[in-house]
């Protein structure tokens, strides 16, 4: 009799388990916070990361830089901030980049804004004679001037499938689960930002492929800054309750969105 329970309780698990993962479960759901995937490779992010992170792309892709140039960009910022915003660093480094006032960066003030410290990254990168074939880790010595002149190397797969993620090489690339009601709220005008980081055309355009994705990740990297609670592109859609893109019919190529009021 004590066999055929314990019998029957192992089927039960099974059955249970299987059922779990037909179903997909609780599991299904991405817990707080972003990431990119990239095959079998999962780079997560927090918030602040993922905003900068589709600054730095958004910022690139303004100027026109190639999507090389984008993830010698994150590289950088990896290495040097772990793509936070830090107020401190070496002597007078500080931002996004660790960019010195003292060495001819800009101010204070100018290097840690995210838009502007990126924008000047990209003024010295164009700067760099054949650039655009070198290796990243190369590349971005070149503008850090670091003393650790091999570290970019170590955050180059990473730097690389956030820039194919945020600049539309890989559709739906980037997602984050949010939860509005205990985000930090920007004071400032999602169009003035957009409009500064992003460019236009933006919101409500007719928009290719690359570039629909592009805005549509920075909507989803400042989703919590500013309370959207949906971004919908190219037959996809993104909620911030679910944290992933789902299809969404019909395709449409506008990236248009929805805020909370």
């Amino acid at each position: 009799m004590w066999v055929t329970a314990i019998g029957l309780v192992v089927i039960a698990v099974i059955a249970a388990t299987v059922a779990i993962k037909m179903t997909g479960g609780s599991s299904k759901r991405p817990v707080l916070g972003c990431r990119v995937v990239l095959g079998s490779a999962t780079y997560p992010l927090g918030f602040e990361q993922a905003a900068h992170a589709t600054t730095i792309a958004a910022v690139g892709k303004r100027l026109g830089i190639p999507d090389h140039g984008v993830t010698i960009a994150l590289a950088a910022a990896l290495q040097e901030s772990r793509l936070h915003n830090l107020d401190h660093g070496d002597r007078d480094s500080r931002g996004l980049f660790q960019q010195r006032p003292s060495q001819g960066w800009g101010t204070a003030s100018q290097v840690m804004t995210p838009s502007y410290a990126a924008t000047a990254f990209y003024r010295h990168l164009t700067q760099v004679a054949g650039w655009e074939s070198l290796p990243v880790t190369t590349a971005a010595q070149r503008v850090q001037r670091s003393g650790s002149p091999s570290a970019y190397a170590d955050w180059e797969a990473e730097a690389r499938a956030i820039a194919q993620a945020t600049t539309g090489e890989i559709p739906a690339g980037l997602s984050c689960r949010v939860d509005l009601a205990s985000a930090a709220r920007s004071t400032d005008s999602l169009q003035q930002t957009m409009a500064q980081e992003v460019g236009s055309p933006g919101l409500g355009a007719q928009l290719d492929a690359p570039r629909g994705w592009t805005v549509a990740s920075w909507l989803v990297g400042h989703a919590s800054q500013f309370g959207i609670t949906s971004v919908t592109f190219a037959g996809q859609a993104w909620t911030p309750s679910e944290g992933r893109w789902l299809p969404q019919a019909p395709a449409d190529s506008r990236v248009q969105i929805s805020r909370e009021p």
